[in-house]
């Protein structure tokens, strides 16, 4: 409303000014009252008022506008109040736990070659009569520790399933109402992470069901052997 007064103000005096400059005869000087007015003079006080004020309200809309782009920037700066950070390192933790509570045969590639050397060729499998069932028996062992691991990593994934469900809730609703360029991200970032823990959950079950799987995929391989050699003996023997 004021910037609308003070254009009209600032035209009404342009005007005048205007009338005075295109020629309208203006005394040069008159004495009212004993004081010397001076119309040409007057007419320039006017054109620089008018001016100035043109100039100030050039200011008024500028610090407008810089003040609209500082708020912009304050909420595209803004952070996301919201964090799922604590909840998925601790899914990844559980995850970790279970797998690296693995019986017997662990995911370590030293202990499967000691545990392979010892358990399921060589000597393993032509030595006396009492190493052999000893070893069978500790096969056996293999396998069905790793298939019970294999569970509980399964079991813990499918846990980890409800934390995960809630994170992405929380995010979604976090997303939507994001009032700046900052949240939005960030918001989309911590989206990212649960999928990465999602692939992570899969790739530690699909580990351990494989490890289960080779196990007893050797234990039949060593268990052939071993009758190989029983056979073997027992022709030698008759």
């Amino acid at each position: 409303m004021k910037c609308v007064k003070n254009r009209v103000l600032l035209a009404a005096l342009l005007t005048g000014t205007t009338l005075i400059a295109s020629g309208v005869t203006v005394p040069a000087a008159a004495q009212i009252g004993g004081i010397v007015h001076d119309p040409r003079n007057y007419a320039q006080n006017i054109l620089t008022a008018a001016r100035t004020l043109e100039q100030i309200n050039n200011q008024i809309s500028m610090l407008q506008n810089q003040a609209t782009s500082l708020a912009n920037e304050a909420r595209n700066l803004t952070g996301l109040p919201v964090s799922t950070l604590q909840e998925l390192q601790g899914q990844v933790d559980r995850t970790r736990q279970l797998l690296s509570d693995a019986q017997r045969v662990a995911y370590d590639v030293g202990d499967i070659q000691t545990a392979f050397n010892a358990r399921y060729k060589g000597a393993a499998l032509s030595g006396p009569q009492a190493a052999m069932v000893a070893n069978a028996e500790a096969r056996w062992n293999d396998s069905v520790g790793a298939f019970q691991d294999a569970m509980k990593v399964q079991a813990g994934v499918v846990t980890n399933i409800g934390g995960t469900r809630q994170s992405i809730g929380t995010l979604v609703s976090a997303s939507q109402s994001a009032t700046g360029a900052l949240q939005a991200a960030q918001a989309g970032n911590q989206i990212l992470a649960v999928q990465s823990q999602q692939l992570s959950d899969l790739t530690a079950a699909l580990a351990a069901q494989g490890r289960a799987q080779m196990l007893d995929a050797a234990r039949s391989a060593a268990a052939e052997a071993e009758g190989r050699e029983r056979f073997r003996r027992f022709r030698k023997g008759n």
